[in-house]
């Protein structure tokens, strides 16, 4: 809807998240990690998302290159407001565990049925991001004093809509269909 409009993703979310404190909060905390608003270039690009899931408020920015007619991704930032964080180590580890898992969702990992059996059996099928593959994770934990959330499933709904809209920054082109690995070549 902010491309339709015309305007900036950031300050669209902003106009129309307000008066929800902690979702400005995080979206501010992101678009400041992120540096939102330096120049974009023609081979470095972001996109931005930002959810509401099991009583935390995240917003996370995936930043991308196009290497070789295709997407990269290279940085993702996570700002999360999970009410008070217990264990604050235990809060990055799940988050950047949960982008991980987002992406090699978003990216790759489709399972099979035939004759009702799942056609994957283990991890050397359904194949998570490796490390080599694995951008840079930066996480931010933003209090606004609000209750305890979890902090074990949040980080995963937002990785396909930021991917996405990077993507589209990237190439102009809407993909709508998960995983987006095979949608991916721009030349």
């Amino acid at each position: 809807m902010a491309f339709k409009a015309g305007i900036d993703p950031q300050p669209f979310r902003r106009r129309n998240l307000a008066g929800q404190q902690r979702h400005l909060a995080v979206l501010d905390k992101v678009a400041e990690m992120s540096n939102w608003e330096s120049e974009k270039t023609p081979q470095h690009h972001k996109g931005l998302a930002v959810v509401a899931s099991y009583g935390s408020v995240i917003a996370q920015v995936v930043e991308l290159v196009i290497e070789n007619n295709r997407p990269k991704v290279t940085k993702v930032h996570v700002a999360i407001d999970c009410g008070w964080a217990l264990q604050p180590d235990s809060v990055v580890a799940q988050m950047e565990g949960s982008v991980i898992e987002g992406l090699a969702a978003a990216l790759r990992h489709v399972i099979p049925i035939e004759q009702g059996r799942a056609q994957r059996s283990n991890f050397h099928d359904y194949q998570f991001l490796r490390m080599n593959e694995t951008p840079d994770i930066s996480v931010a934990i933003v209090d606004t004093g609000a209750p305890m959330g979890g902090v074990g499933e949040p980080g995963i709904p937002p990785v396909a809509p930021a991917l996405v809209n990077a993507i589209y920054s990237a190439t102009k082109k809407r993909l709508r269909k998960l995983p987006v690995g095979s949608q991916l070549s721009i030349a």
